[in-house]
């Protein structure tokens, strides 16, 4: 007979956190998927692609900033569920006539979009550290991974969810259907999450927004220059190269893109592998030991591409490298975050943490657009080069102790 398994309380709660994250992170990728190949159907730039990302962005930068504050002031469940419900309303925002499509409108409603994310991501991020014993690293290490990993393994399988939906059910159903389902797990949320979750011991004050720690600033500085690298070449001139050069359709964009992301995130999950969890991790070595070969095969796309060296080739097997450099380097991020932050208010550390992770993506959003647009997507991958060496050297900074 199988026995039935117990679970402590914390471990349900976190589950739960986890299952939350997981449904938002499927809307999310699909979402992202779904307006870059409508808008782009619709004849729309590659710089006004960006721009409807914008306050998507911009609102992830302030959501970082406040989530954090938030979550340690109220519990982390509550804003789980604010960021479940802004995400329902941004996603029946886009359900009406395509001539109330505008670039200001839909830019509201990824506004909406962006804050719900963060919020969601925040909550589930700062969780993590309520439930592993202090002291704990290699376990902190593989929980965050497994967390990281998935989350951006459903991401890509969001992206291929949104070309199928965007192929079968048109837009508006698309976005009707993602509703109906954050409906469903928003409701049970509201009934299963406690209300104490993650509320830090002592009510924080609103200048504690800014961490004051020299470690997790430069750590933050990092983040934000790596994933400006991904961004000014993934989001929007990646996908608009594949469909534009390669004459992709939108089931293989989407496909091709679903699978590389699902690919990063089991590699994030598995990272943990490649460090001597037994000794410890030293931040800043390892932080720079893994930024120099992914600025390398960055730059080396780069240089295939201006020289028209077997671009289909070239440029599926960099991207295949850097997505494996890439998923180390910030799950070996995602981990230093969360062993860094302080116990008490964890959120505050994680919110500000990933306040500079939305700027890296929003600088990298913006320039995606604008440089492929008049450049081109060498210029990008040039660009992402020096925003790698940027993050390596910031790295620098880092503690050299052990951590462990």
């Amino acid at each position: 007979m199988f026995q039935r398994i117990k679970l402590s309380d914390d471990i349900k709660q976190y589950l739960i956190v986890t299952g939350n994250y997981w449904a938002f992170t499927l809307t999310d990728g699909a979402l992202r998927m779904l307006v870059v190949l409508y808008f782009h159907q619709l004849g729309y730039s590659p710089l006004n692609i960006a721009l409807l990302f914008l306050f998507y962005e911009v609102f992830g930068v302030i959501t970082n900033l406040f989530g954090g504050y938030l979550g340690a002031k109220i519990g982390l469940n509550r804003t789980m569920n604010i960021g479940l419900a802004i995400q329902i309303i941004a996603l029946l925002l886009l359900t009406v006539p395509t001539d109330w499509l505008t670039v200001v409108y839909v830019m509201i409603a990824q506004a909406l979009s962006g804050i719900a994310k963060d919020l969601n991501k925040m909550s589930a991020k700062s969780a993590i550290k309520m439930l592993v014993a202090s002291g704990q690293e290699g376990t902190l290490f593989k929980w965050v991974a497994i967390l990281t990993g998935s989350k951006n393994a459903l991401k890509g399988f969001g992206f291929f969810i949104g070309g199928i939906l965007l192929t079968l059910l048109s837009f508006k159903g698309a976005m009707l259907s993602m509703a109906v389902v954050l409906i469903l797990v928003w409701c049970f949320s509201i009934y299963a999450l406690k209300s104490d979750l993650g509320k830090a011991k002592t009510t924080p004050k609103f200048r504690e927004i800014f961490s004051k720690s020299s470690a997790i600033n430069s750590l933050s500085a990092a983040r934000m220059f790596l994933f400006g690298a991904r961004d000014v070449w993934f989001v929007v001139a990646l996908p608009v190269f594949l469909s534009q050069v390669f004459n992709w359709d939108h089931w293989t964009v989407g496909g091709f893109l679903a699978a590389w992301v699902i690919g990063y995130g089991i590699v994030q999950s598995c990272a943990p592998a490649l460090f001597n969890l037994t000794s410890g991790v030293s931040p800043a070595k390892e932080a720079v030991k893994w930024a120099a070969p992914l600025a390398l095969v960055t730059f080396c796309i780069a240089i295939m591409l201006s020289f028209q060296w077997a671009i289909q080739i070239s440029l599926i097997i960099g991207l295949l490298l850097f997505g494996v450099l890439f998923a180390i380097n910030s799950s070996l991020h995602s981990y230093l975050i969360v062993s860094m932050a302080d116990a008490d208010g964890v959120s505050l550390d994680v919110g500000f943490y990933y306040m500079a992770n939305a700027m890296g993506r929003l600088i990298g959003t913006i320039l995606s657009g604008w440089v492929y647009q008049y450049y081109g997507l060498t210029a990008c991958l040039f660009i992402s080069s020096v925003f790698i060496i940027l993050a390596m050297l910031v790295s620098c900074r880092l503690p050299k102790t052990t951590l462990i």
